[in-house]
């Protein structure tokens, strides 16, 4: 296995207690019964951005701006260690809501505020547990981008926070949002009807000519505009590197690559269609193989992860950053075949089933089954206080499933995982 440069040692892989302590001490904020009653049928929600990349701007303010009127919402803060992205992220809201958001450095500033009812989070993945955590302990409401966590140790602190949270009354939603798409829904009930029989494997193949971090190379990013403490956190302290921070997706410490990054979409996806609970084992090789340069990219650019789920199904994502042919999305049946290659329109067929009973004729559209976008569905399960399409457990599923293949890859070990002790070791 072709290892990063200066790999991230999983700290705590380990360590799996149920009780593991809080790294820091929050003051109490608005209890779930009183931002219950400030949310009402009638009530603004007011919410803040941490994380204002083009996640946190792209997809997250412009995802909840087409439902500002439907919803009564307000963007009142945003917060990002980059003077630019905030400012940004202010002009956008601005825009959307017509208000001033106040621009925040730290999260800790958007938590301290009391009229924030709801965070979106969009950081660098190494944060995520981080402000989820403290969001948690702060009983907002929650948005949080996967891949959930980048420790195990860090995922079950977060987790753990977050389960008190939602039963003060928090809604929290993490952005694996092909749950909320009606052809995903609409295959998840193709498969629970049976009609593709046993489901023995899922595969995914996603590849690209070149890895997408190499895009953000461009950012023109100054050392006296970053807050470079709070972007680092616990990573090991170091000068000021603006590349680092322009492209931080190509550095392994920050992010872990394309099976954390879009691997989490589709183990999600793949959960969720075939409620196959978590994985019994993982293994993961890769490397940077390819795209090896000046920039020094530690985040593997062709990878391979192979997980086994109960009752004999083995799922598989690879992703090749050197030839964007061959790319796939297939859960493969005993009497069928499903294609969820677009996952807007997902195909099935009877092609290649051993045990094909005649009751699939030719290639059949997926029958969708319509529900409301990820952002809108989390909107209205604050109003409602419902539970959302992917609510923390999923996201603890995928992460796990994530973190197997992560600590596989750094160990070049199997793993296996035990759901009721909430441990990953290694083989």
């Amino acid at each position: 296995m072709d290892s990063p440069a200066s790999p991230i040692v999983r700290r705590s892989f380990l360590k799996a207690s149920a009780g593991l302590a809080a790294a820091t001490a929050t003051p109490r904020f608005l209890s779930a019964a009183e931002r219950a009653r400030s949310i009402g049928a009638n009530s603004r929600i007011r919410i803040a951005q941490i994380g204002c990349g083009s996640r946190g701007i792209g997809a997250h303010l412009a995802g909840i701006q087409k439902h500002a009127q439907a919803t009564n919402i307000e963007v009142v803060a945003v917060s990002d260690p980059w003077r630019v992205a905030r400012e940004k992220a202010q002009a956008k809201a601005k825009e959307a809501f017509g208000s001033d958001a106040k621009m925040c450095v730290s999260y800790r500033e958007v938590l301290e505020m009391k009229d924030v009812d709801a965070v979106m989070i969009a950081s660098p993945d190494h944060l995520h547990t981080l402000h989820l955590e403290a969001a948690a302990k702060a009983n907002k409401h929650i948005y949080v981008e996967k891949p959930l966590a980048t420790e195990f140790d860090q995922l079950l602190r977060s987790y753990d926070a977050a389960k008190a949270a939602q039963a003060r009354g928090s809604i929290i939603q993490v952005g694996t949002q092909l749950r909320s798409i009606p052809g995903v829904a609409g295959a998840r009930e193709l498969v629970k009807s049976g009609l593709l029989g046993k489901i023995t494997r899922v595969d995914e193949t996603r590849n690209s000519e070149k890895p997408y971090w190499y895009s953000y190379l461009g950012r023109d990013v100054k050392e006296a505009d970053v807050d470079w403490k709070e972007f680092l956190n616990d990573r090991k302290a170091r000068a000021f590197d603006a590349r680092q921070y322009a492209a931080w997706y190509g550095y392994y410490e920050f992010c872990q690559g394309p099976v954390p990054q879009w691997g989490a979409h589709f183990l999600d996806l793949m959960h969720y269609v075939t409620a196959c609970g978590f994985p019994e084992s993982c293994m993961c090789i890769g490397g940077v193989t390819y795209w090896k340069d000046e920039n020094r990219f530690t985040t593997p650019d062709n990878v391979m992860a192979t997980w086994m789920y109960p009752d004999g199904m083995m799922v598989t994502s690879s992703n090749n950053f050197g030839n964007s042919s061959g790319n796939l999305r297939k859960f493969f049946g005993d009497k069928g075949t499903l294609d969820v290659g677009n996952w807007n329109v997902p195909t099935y067929s009877a092609e290649g089933g051993p045990k094909r009973d005649g009751k699939i004729r030719g290639k059949q559209e997926v029958t969708p089954i319509e529900r409301p976008d990820h952002f809108l569905n989390w909107l209205q399960c604050m109003r409602d206080n419902q539970t959302p399409h992917a609510d923390i457990d999923a996201g603890y599923q995928h992460a796990v499933a994530v973190l197997m293949a992560v600590i596989s890859y750094d160990t070049g070990k199997k793993t296996l995982y035990d759901h009721a002790k909430r441990r990953i070791t290694t083989a």
